[in-house]
C-alpha cells in the first residue's frame, strides 16, 4: 500500500500496547538482571517509547493495521460455525471404488494358474 497521510494513527493503542511491553521489561529486569540494571537499563527503555510510536505511526499510514484479540476470537468463532455441518446435511462419507490393490472378497485368496 502507498502512503496516506488522511490514515489515522491509533496512538491509544499503540501507547497501551508499549505499556504492556515496559511492564513486562521491567519484571525480567526485576527477575533475571537484578545485579546489573543500571539507569542505562531504565533509560533505555524509555527511549524506546518515542522509537515505537514513531514506527507504528508510519506503518500506519502506510496502512498496516493488525487485528486485535477480539477480530481473531470473531474470525475464529464464524470459522467454526460455518465448518460444522447440519444434521440434514450429515452423511456418512462413501467407500472408494475398490482397486486391484484392495480386498474385493473371497476370491482374492484363490490360486493363480488354475482357471474355473
Amino acid at each position: 500500500m502507498a502512503w496516506d497521510s488522511s490514515r489515522p494513527v491509533p496512538w491509544q493503542r499503540l501507547s497501551r500496547e508499549w505499556f504492556v511491553y515496559a511492564v513486562v521489561m521491567i519484571v525480567a529486569f526485576a527477575i533475571f538482571l537484578r545485579d546489573t540494571v543500571n539507569g542505562a537499563s531504565v533509560l533505555g527503555l524509555a527511549a524506546s517509547y518515542p522509537l515505537y510510536l514513531g514506527f507504528g505511526a508510519v506503518l500506519a499510514k502506510f496502512g498496516y493495521q493488525r487485528k486485535t484479540f477480539r477480530d481473531l476470537r470473531n474470525e475464529t468463532r464464524t470459522r467454526q460455525t460455518s465448518n460444522t455441518p447440519s444434521p440434514s446435511t450429515a452423511t456418512t462419507p462413501r467407500r472408494p471404488a475398490p482397486t486391484r490393490r484392495t480386498s474385493t472378497g473371497p476370491s482374492q485368496h484363490r490360486k493363480k494358474g488354475k482357471k474355473r
